[in-house]
């Protein structure tokens, strides 16, 4: 239960008629009792109550927190090259020097910065000072080296965004591989993914490789474009953005040129940072989600019955994805095909032929 409060009107008044008795008098102790009695709380009470009346009020300077040998202006100046020395000389692991050695570098052989050439005279900086006001100015550590936020976006027609990825597959390799290069060795089953970032619409195929390459992505995306044989799959169309990772693929000439023929606008997510400072960026989740429900709930199913060649298991892959794309859509009470149809901007944009997309890869540069 919370003790009552009496006003400091009143406790001002008891105190100063306590004052004109001595500590351990009757007369004190009287007028005491009859307050605790009148407010109904008990002595421990207004003694403590009493005890916040009566304390006196610290006393500060009136340049208190304030330098009073180095200007302000010049201090920051200072603490801004101390945090710069300080994340300049940051390592993978987190550790930097400390604040008494970049004050001794000043100090000693001197700093260039874009103030010019600073070198101090010994003694005019002390360590307590500088990570005060390091932590006053926001220059502190914890202050400069902070995570970016994490982006949740989303698409708001159809075909808007694409999320492209690739991931192995939890089956690594197939029996009878239709095609390969034996130089090489055994190809590796990867798994190529786009989703619409809209409406979840998810597209996948399997492909035999040895690496990350642009033209197993290009026939990919080609296929993920072009109309499907299939009737109940009208997932088609050319993008206006494709998201994806930094990687191989992304910085290839010619997947760059093909995609800016194509009028498609390619978006690459920053990689986490050597020195820690940045985080991978957290916005592809849609994709590896997606990557994520065909191996939990479909590639664990090869146990019973292994595809020999890649073409038998694009077919089992075709059959799960329909039933997957017929699921409810993540906000919405309709299916993520029945969201994609609905939210087209207008018309899809079509996609060329096969020999007019494979010139723009063949097509020589300018330069």
């Amino acid at each position: 239960m919370k003790a009552k409060r009496i006003a400091p009107e009143v406790l001002l008044d008891l105190s100063s008629r306590m004052e004109l008795f001595p500590a351990r008098s009757d007369e004190r102790k009287n007028i005491v009792k009859s307050a605790c009695d009148l407010y109904g709380v008990s002595e421990s009470t207004l003694y403590r109550q009493l005890r916040s009346v009566n304390k006196p009020k610290p006393l500060k300077r009136t340049d208190s927190g304030k330098s009073r040998v180095i200007p302000i202006s010049e201090m920051e100046k200072y603490c801004e090259i101390i945090a710069a020395l300080k994340i300049r000389t940051t390592n993978k692991n987190g550790r930097h020097i400390s604040t008494n050695v970049a004050i001794d570098l000043l100090e000693s052989t001197g700093v260039e910065s874009e103030y010019g050439f600073i070198k101090l005279e010994k003694g005019k900086l002390s360590k307590t000072t500088i990570n005060r006001y390091l932590a006053q100015f926001g220059l502190d550590k914890h202050n400069l080296i902070k995570n970016t936020p994490a982006v949740r976006f989303q698409a708001r027609h159809s075909n808007e965004c694409w999320q492209f990825d690739l991931s192995p597959s939890d089956l690594k390799s197939v029996d009878e591989p239709l095609w390969y290069d034996e130089s090489k060795g055994l190809p590796i089953l990867m798994l190529y993914s786009v989703v619409d970032d809209r409406s979840g619409v998810c597209y996948q195929e399997y492909r035999n490789v040895h690496g990350e390459d642009a033209g197993n992505a290009l026939r990919f995306l080609f296929n993920a474009m072009s109309p499907k044989s299939d009737p109940d799959v009208p997932f088609q169309g050319i993008p206006h953005m494709i998201y994806m990772d930094n990687g191989p693929i992304a910085r290839s000439r010619v997947f760059q040129s093909v995609m800016k023929y194509l009028g498609i606008d390619v978006k690459v997510h920053m990689p986490d940072s050597k020195d820690k400072r940045r985080k991978t960026a957290r916005s592809k989740g849609k994709v590896e989600r997606a990557f994520r429900t065909v191996k939990e709930c479909h590639e664990v199913l090869y146990h019973l019955r292994e595809p020999k060649n890649e073409v038998e298991a694009n077919q089992m892959l075709s059959d799960y994805l329909k039933k997957y794309n017929d699921h409810q859509h993540r906000a919405e009470p309709h299916s993520r095909m029945e969201d994609w149809l609905q939210n087209i901007d207008g018309a899809v944009k079509q996609m060329c032929s096969w020999e007019r997309f494979s010139s723009f890869a063949r097509e020589p540069e300018k330069r």
